[in-house]
């Protein structure tokens, strides 16, 4: 204070221009004393919601906005002094993982003079990786026109790995019953595969990891990419829950899967997820086309009663055991009528095979027919891929399905193996 005293003084005419410098100097020091308590206020309301601030100027070009103001908490998230960060660029966080998708699109909206919600890995001064989430907004002056942009800023990486956990656990798709007879992902708000299903990996032919690398629309065909990349950048749930779509997936062969798509979201940790259910329509194509060139009346015949090989009834244990078998399903298992009253059905179809075969049972136990591939014991004790067209029987008032017929064949199942 004796310094700026002393300055003052050099710098005054006279008595009364030292009493005027002296009052303008409080009233500047009063003023930003006022905007520092306006601005601490506002940390401190947010507090909860966002670890760090950080203000940058309107320019987007290169080298990129410059950082103007960061809080304590960017200092505590990312490992940087104030000192370090202004003047820079929020590039010294980001790295290889860093989603170059995310930012191109962050870039985008801010040119469009739009805010931004997404998040992506950023780094550390350390180096070490934090999954960022920012919330982005243009500051304006008195005109309306765009100055600034401020970035409240959130390390979501515990939260990543909570819902990582609750999709291994209470989640997990293979572990539900209900979710397991169907085909599944879960995709995050920016296009992200979060998870998926056994079903849907053997629909694309991908491993979990390697799905996880992928936005949604890089395993549709060519000719959805952009329709549905559009849909994720500018994400709204209406366009997703509870909406049906057809779309054509690309297989890890490089070939087309015809499917049905129904949406619907979840919140998971305060995070919008879309979970996809599919039906595969070019498998069910394939199948009645099999089925007709077998013979043209093939579904009239198959609904008389002494056509199906086979029938199931649930037991007190509510699983599954044969009621009867016939012949051509004792030609095809070696297993005879006797037999077969007696056994577990688990222990004649393959291991690799059983989900499917449960999920095949399930779906007919909710009242609807369906026709799966898997394998099955042989009468020379190896496996035979037998495709099975199954129904369900109703009781008497149809309000329960009580009993499973099937249709068990070995020749369809040659055919839809060569297509």
């Amino acid at each position: 204070m004796d310094n700026l005293e002393q300055k003052l003084k050099s710098l005054a005419k006279d008595d009364k221009s030292l009493k005027e410098l002296k009052e303008l100097f409080s009233d500047v020091a009063e003023e930003k004393n006022k905007y520092k308590k306006h601005l601490e206020l506002l940390e401190k309301a947010i507090r909860s919601d966002y670890d760090s601030i950080v203000i940058t100027e309107l320019e987007l070009e290169e080298p990129g906005p410059k950082i103007v103001y960061v809080n304590d908490g960017f200092t505590k998230m990312t490992g940087y002094t104030r000192e370090e960060a202004l003047g820079k660029t929020p590039r010294i966080l980001q790295g290889e993982k860093t989603d170059r998708a995310v930012l191109d699109k962050l870039k985008e909206r801010l040119k469009e003079g739009k805010a931004f919600f997404g998040h992506t890995v950023n780094y550390r001064k350390d180096g070490s990786e934090f999954i960022n989430q920012w919330d982005i907004h243009p500051l304006t002056n008195e005109k309306g026109e765009i100055t600034h942009w401020v970035s409240y800023q959130h390390d979501i990486t515990e939260r990543k790995r909570s819902e990582k956990k609750v999709v291994d656990s209470e989640m997990e798709f293979d572990k539900l019953r209900e979710e397991s007879k169907k085909t599944l992902i879960d995709v995050d708000e920016q296009g992200n595969i979060v998870t998926s299903n056994k079903a849907f990996r053997d629909l694309a032919g991908y491993a979990d990891e390697e799905l996880k690398k992928f936005k949604f629309w890089e395993i549709l065909e060519d000719e959805l990419i952009e329709s549905y990349k559009h849909k994720f950048d500018s994400f709204k749930p209406s366009d997703f829950n509870d909406r049906s779509y057809e779309m054509v997936i690309k297989n890890k062969k490089g070939e087309p899967v015809e499917v049905k798509a129904s949406a619907r979201i979840l919140t998971v940790h305060g995070q919008k997820i879309v979970r996809m259910s599919f039906e595969n329509k070019s498998l069910q194509k394939r199948i009645m086309a099999m089925l007709s060139k077998r013979n043209a009346n093939f579904n009239k015949v198959f609904e008389r009663d002494r056509d199906f090989n086979y029938k199931l009834i649930k037991t007190a244990g509510n699983e599954f055991m044969f009621e009867y078998v016939s012949d051509s399903f004792s030609k095809i298992t070696g297993i005879t009528a006797d037999e077969a009253i007696t056994l577990n059905l688990d222990d004649i179809i393959h291991n690799d095979d059983l989900e499917t075969f449960h999920n095949h049972l399930n779906i007919v136990l909710d009242g609807k027919p369906n026709t799966e591939q898997y394998r099955i014991k042989s009468k020379d004790g190896g496996y035979v891929e037998v495709i099975d067209y199954a129904k369900p029987e109703w009781d008497a008032d149809r309000s329960k399905v009580e009993a499973i017929k099937g249709a068990t064949s070995t020749e369809i199942s040659s055919e839809y193996k060569s297509n």
